[in-house]
């Protein structure tokens, strides 16, 4: 059943440039702030260390130059550790889509548990996309799931998105917590059924 409160058939904005292969959880989040008891704060701790020069003077990384909410990145992005707290950060820093050549798996899947997608690529577009936003940052750019495509301004690319990720975000079935939570009878009627969870 389609819940369209939750679909996320599309993101509009406009992007950031985020060159570079191999960019792990730990750039994303550095592992100190791990410790946080909730995600509230992981926003602000969003490449917190690339962000910032030797005497924590923030420089120009493309958080601090550019507003947009979807996030241009090369190969392989996401890759490391499997904390979810690095699609955490980017959600609460204002990421609502990420295009790029290629992202690891679980990072992938944590963010469609966030309803992020994530779209790929080839290298030759992703790049002329990154070269696009430096040179016109307020360029429109909009991520089609539906329809597996991504366009900016006037051009259009067809993009990849994997079937489980396209499926569960344009139904609106991407929260699992939320789907456990309107499914508590059902759950409750096959926990009572299971021979195993009598104690």
């Amino acid at each position: 059943m389609t819940d369209d409160r939750k679909a996320v058939r599309r993101v509009a904005g406009t992007g950031v440039p985020l060159r570079g292969d191999d960019i792990d959880t730990d750039q994303i989040v550095p592992a100190r702030f791990l410790k946080e008891v909730t995600f509230d704060n992981m926003g602000k701790y969003a490449f917190y260390d690339a962000r910032r020069d030797d005497d924590g003077s923030l420089n120009d990384h493309p958080l601090n130059v550019y507003s947009g909410n979807v996030l241009v990145v090369n190969d392989n992005f996401g890759c490391g550790s499997s904390r979810e707290h690095a699609p955490q950060a980017l959600m609460r820093w204002g990421v609502e889509a990420i295009v790029g050549e290629s992202f690891a798996e679980i990072f992938a899947d944590n963010c469609k548990s966030l309803g992020i997608p994530t779209v790929t690529l080839d290298a030759d577009a992703v790049d002329e996309i990154q070269t696009r936003i430096e040179e016109e940052p307020e360029t429109p750019l909009e991520v089609d799931v539906e329809k597996e495509r991504v366009t900016v301004g006037e051009t259009e690319y067809d993009a990849n998105i994997g079937d489980a990720q396209k499926e569960a975000l344009v139904e609106g079935i991407w929260d699992t917590t939320a789907l456990m939570r309107s499914s508590l009878d059902l759950a409750k009627e096959t926990h009572d059924e299971l021979p195993y969870t009598d104690w």
